[in-house]
């Protein structure tokens, strides 16, 4: 929807013995390779919710890019194997490639679903994590979200994205309805009901949506939180679009466009006090993306005679180009580590593809090829997985993968026709 605006290196755990640590770069990084056997229920209630429990906690591990998942097939241990390390046979789990097991327990008490997860090592046989958790019965997604949380900070020593949000556009029929949904794409919710509404993005705590809409007859820019009303912050010029708050949740950026131009606006979050920061008469200016900072602004422009990814001051300062490659560029998200922008890029058989720019080098990484038409991607709150859309098995489906763009992977989303997906940053400390 987007393309229609412009047309750990792993250190030994032996050497770090009482604190683990994943360190995600480097050309010697590998996931760790971990067994995880179904949860151990320990009453009906447990037993009931299990599996929708186990469905996304395997996803948050599998795509965390940071452990190699083993198959549970070739597991040789005793399933009614227990929880503490007395009760483990590890050489059964060595056997099998394993270096990490992770165990959870899950028992209902009324309305709450209570999980413990036991993280051992298998070449020592030591128990480097205990950690218990609880959720909603309702909601054992959560749970599995929180625990596998846990594992990740564990490991990274940084949070994991698994409890945030993301937001994207369901579209059926003349349809366009922007959704709400976990960051896996559970628990969906959608945000509107019919219409055209397009080009969503969601605000640092995750509680409210800006989105295009033609519910005026024309494209302005509403914002809603779900569950609550909509509200218009603008409404001006021919088309106005690409939304997105800074950093801090106080100013938004977005393009208008006016006559034979579109230009990048600043705003307050509310759409008051708008000022352009691009001034090309005849140009088209659009997907403004903040610096994690928020001193920066990424944007795309055909101001060199093709769309091409620019950088700025937020104020629309010291406008440097970011791209050189390629003559069709677009779609730009920063990172909230700051050092990379992820785009879409049309190659030389018309094929779009994800890339990242270094915004200080200029250096250009392909993360994807040969499998249909990827576009629109979005950095993970952390900056290590990028969310995107693909055509690489018929449709348009959201997948997730790893910011170097290995372990490429189906959301567990609703079927349909998913476009423009958008992730909440994390909420600056206040």
């Amino acid at each position: 929807m987007k393309a229609l605006l412009l047309s750990l290196v792993l250190l030994p755990l032996a050497a770090l013995a009482q604190a683990p640590t994943i360190e995600i770069s480097g050309a010697n990084f590998r996931p760790l390779p971990v067994a995880v056997p179904a949860p151990v229920t320990q009453n009906d209630g447990g037993k009931k919710l299990a599996p929708a429990f186990d469905q996304a906690f395997s996803f948050d591990l599998a795509a965390s890019g940071i452990l190699q998942v083993l198959d549970r097939k070739s597991f040789t241990a005793d399933p009614t194997e227990g929880m503490t390390a007395g009760t483990i046979k590890f050489p059964r789990w060595a056997d099998v490639g394993a270096e990490a097991l992770v165990k959870v327990s899950l028992a209902q008490d009324g309305g709450t679903l209570r999980g413990e997860l036991r993280l051992f090592n298998v070449g020592t046989g030591r128990e480097d994590l205990k950690v218990a958790k609880d959720a909603p019965a309702d909601n054992p997604s959560l749970l599995a979200h929180r625990l596998a949380d846990a594992l990740y900070r564990h490991f990274t020593r940084e949070p994991s994205p698994f409890l945030s949000r993301i937001t994207y556009v369901r579209k059926a029929g003349s349809n366009r309805d922007i959704v709400v949904a976990d960051w896996d794409g559970g628990n969906a919710q959608s945000l509107t009901k019919g219409g055209i509404n397009i080009l969503p993005g969601l605000s640092p705590d995750g509680a409210k949506v800006a989105f295009t809409t033609y519910r005026k007859g024309r494209p302005d820019i509403f914002v809603q939180a779900p569950g609550g009303e909509a509200r218009s912050v603008v409404s001006e010029g021919q088309m106005a679009t690409g939304a997105a708050f800074s950093p801090d949740g106080k100013r938004m950026a977005y393009a208008l466009a006016e006559g034979e131009s579109a230009q990048i606006y600043v705003a307050s979050a509310d759409g008051s006090g708008a000022k352009a920061v691009t001034d090309t008469p005849y140009g088209l200016n659009t997907s403004p993306t903040w610096s994690p900072d928020g001193k920066r602004i990424a944007f795309v422009s055909n101001r060199g005679g093709s769309p091409q990814i620019y950088v700025m001051g937020a104020d629309g300062s010291g406008v440097r180009r970011l791209t050189f490659q390629g003559n069709y560029n677009q779609t730009p998200d920063w990172s909230p580590r700051g050092d990379l922008i992820v785009f879409t890029a049309r190659d030389e058989r018309n094929a779009f593809d994800l890339f990242t720019v270094n915004v200080d080098t200029g250096k250009v990484t392909r993360l994807t090829q040969d499998q249909g038409s990827n576009e629109e991607p979005a950095f993970s709150p952390n900056g290590r997985l990028i969310l995107f859309t693909t055509t690489r098995n018929g449709g348009s489906q959201l997948f997730v993968m790893t910011a170097d763009g290995s372990s490429q992977l189906p959301l567990r989303a609703e079927k349909g026709t998913l476009q423009t997906p958008d992730w909440a940053p994390l909420p600056q400390a206040q």
